[in-house]
């Protein structure tokens, strides 16, 4: 899609890259009664008023138990999608990356929407995330976990 449909509202996100000592990634699979299922990064919307640090601070608790920092901003993507809402939207989305020591998750968090539609979640070896049969976002996600890693 083009980046600059008109009539589009912008969504604010913060996402977060979590990774685990094994440079595994964790990912959340939403499954939608409209579309195939896909998995995404940690992260969601900004509310009003809020830093996109403030946001990833706040999802990564919501959606994984997880308090953390999340660093330095490392990437921004401007896709076009349409919301699990079902909201087509340009997104400003921020991408931050959190290193975990424990591969524990609460979902304890999650709104009733978060936990009607993010069915399940996994930690990822970079080599399935190359041929993985559902569709990732980022699609980019190597790339972007090679650039907090220095590979």
């Amino acid at each position: 899609m083009s980046a600059t449909s008109p009539g589009r509202r912008v969504r604010r996100a913060a996402r977060i890259i979590v990774l685990d000592p094994d440079d595994r990634v964790l990912l959340h699979r939403f499954v939608l009664s409209d579309r195939p299922p896909f998995w995404v990064t940690t992260g969601g919307e900004c509310d009003p008023g809020e830093s996109f640090e403030e946001a990833a601070r706040r999802e990564l608790k919501e959606e994984t138990g997880i308090e953390a920092d999340p660093g330095p901003q490392i990437a921004q993507q401007r896709p076009e999608f349409i919301t699990v809402e079902g909201e087509p939207v340009r997104a400003d989305e921020r991408f931050f990356c959190v290193r975990v020591s424990d591969t524990r998750i609460s979902t304890d968090g999650h709104t009733e929407l978060e936990q009607r539609v993010m069915q399940e979640y996994r930690w990822f070896t970079r080599s399935e995330l190359a041929d993985w049969p559902e569709y990732i976002y980022p699609r980019d996600l190597a790339g972007l976990i090679d650039r907090d890693t220095g590979k």
